[in-house]
């Protein structure tokens, strides 16, 4: 088995390291890679949105599968142009990937098929005013976001209405997030706390990931600016088995159901970021891809072959299949460069990895990282590293992430140290 993954993240690092622990053996190919890759498989320098020189690629390797690791290829048609050189892709249509790449879409998608979310208006730039005089009689807290990808930065709770109307300005008037934010969606604050389930579809069958918590602020106490995401945890104990329930019945099964019957069948990753309010799960956002830093952390505590899951996915021919049940737990710390998600300087020597990776039942996902032509790994990105490791319970793999983490330094280097409290005081209350 020849399979080629699409992107050069911590996500797709994962993903090489899952692929490579299938008894299958496949040759992996990653475009364009980085050097955690590197070390699995072969890196090839091509742009994971570079269509042309990606069919090419897939003709000469006799690539069988494609998985596609970032949501902008999918945006962009990948998995469709792909799909024209006769190749198994884990990924959905365009039309299907819609589901993130337009939320006032997604917002509109889960009107008409009754999925629970939070209540909306959709505004264009050419709408500022009305955007304006709705939120100045909108209840405080509410959350604007742009409609667009904004790379995990595009939603902002605003606490005012005043804040709520500076945002506004800023995206739709000052172009703040360029074309991402030409069109915005206003939401109501949801009370309760936020998770991520994961289901791998073929279209119409489905089975779920271990569902995970992101912790998505810079600051401990989920304070300060949105991030691409600094840590994560799975198994997550908020979701439970009867949320769980709720989770495939009320939104994963109607978006199925939803997409065929409006003709894009939705095949591939289906994340589903929720709010667990009181009246129930409610849908934040969908993506179309696996979450990073969630990748990290879903992926090591399924003991299955991920070969064999991906290629039924991606061929319509998931019927059948049984995923085990998750015996254990695995943590992820985001090793970050200061000033992330802001400005940051990048080259800074990264010094401990082997002897962080020499610890028991530890993985470290590269995300933002380059070798110079001496060798050295330096520092090439806000996100840095992503420091996994699996344990029996959540706490022992937090204990052996953060030791993991303590080996490794680069000039800058920030991490928060809070992840995974929330679910470890959902587990102590439960205990009690």
């Amino acid at each position: 088995m020849r399979i080629l993954i699409l992107g050069s993240g911590g996500r797709e690092h994962a993903l090489a390291w899952a692929l490579s622990q299938s008894p299958q053996q496949p040759e992996l190919f990653i475009a364009p890679g980085n050097p955690g890759t590197a070390q699995l498989g072969t890196n090839v320098p091509i742009a994971a949105t570079d269509a042309a020189n990606l069919r090419k690629l897939v003709r000469e390797q006799h690539i069988d599968l494609v998985v596609v690791g970032p949501e902008q290829p999918l945006v962009e048609g990948m998995a469709e142009a792909l799909r024209a050189e006769g190749v198994s892709v884990l990924g959905p249509s365009a039309a299907a990937a819609r589901l993130e790449g337009s939320k006032a879409f997604a917002k509109a998608f889960m009107r008409r098929h009754g999925i629970p979310t939070a209540l909306y208006r959709t505004f264009s730039a050419a709408q500022l005013d009305e955007a304006l005089t709705y939120v100045a009689a909108h209840p405080e807290p509410l959350v604007v976001k742009a409609s667009g990808l904004a790379a995990g930065k595009g939603a902002v709770v605003c606490a005012t209405r005043e804040e709520a109307q500076r945002v506004l300005r800023w995206m739709l008037e000052e172009g703040g997030l360029g074309k991402a934010g030409s069109e915005v969606v206003v939401e109501a604050f949801m009370e309760g706390e936020e998770a991520s389930v994961f289901a791998l579809t073929d279209g119409r069958d489905y089975v779920l990931l271990a569902p995970a918590q992101d912790h998505k602020r810079i600051g401990e106490g989920d304070t300060g600016p949105n991030t691409g995401g600094m840590g994560a945890y799975a198994p997550a104990p908020i979701v439970d088995e009867t949320v769980l329930k709720r989770v495939a019945q009320e939104i994963i099964e109607p978006v199925l159901a939803g997409m065929e019957a409006e003709g894009h069948p939705y095949q591939g990753v289906l994340y589903c970021g929720l709010m667990i309010t009181a009246e129930g799960p409610k849908v934040v956002e969908f993506n179309c891809r696996l979450g990073d830093p969630e990748a990290q952390v879903v992926l090591p505590v399924a003991e299955v072959d991920w070969v064999e899951l991906f290629e039924r996915t991606a061929s319509g021919r998931l019927h059948g299949f049984t995923m085990p049940p998750v015996r254990r737990a695995a943590a992820c710390v985001v090793l970050a460069s200061a000033g992330y998600p802001g400005t940051y300087t990048t080259g800074h020597p990264i010094e401990g990895l082997e002897a962080a990776e020499a610890l028991p039942n530890v993985l470290v996902f590269h995300a933002g990282t380059r070798r110079t032509e001496t060798g050295q790994l330096v520092t090439q990105g806000g996100r840095v590293l992503g420091v996994t490791a699996i344990g029996a319970t959540l706490a022992e793999a937090l204990q052996r992430a953060y030791a993991a983490a303590e080996q490794i330094h680069f000039e800058g280097r920030y991490l928060r140290r809070d992840i995974g409290q929330k679910g470890l005081l959902r587990l102590a209350l439960l205990d009690a």
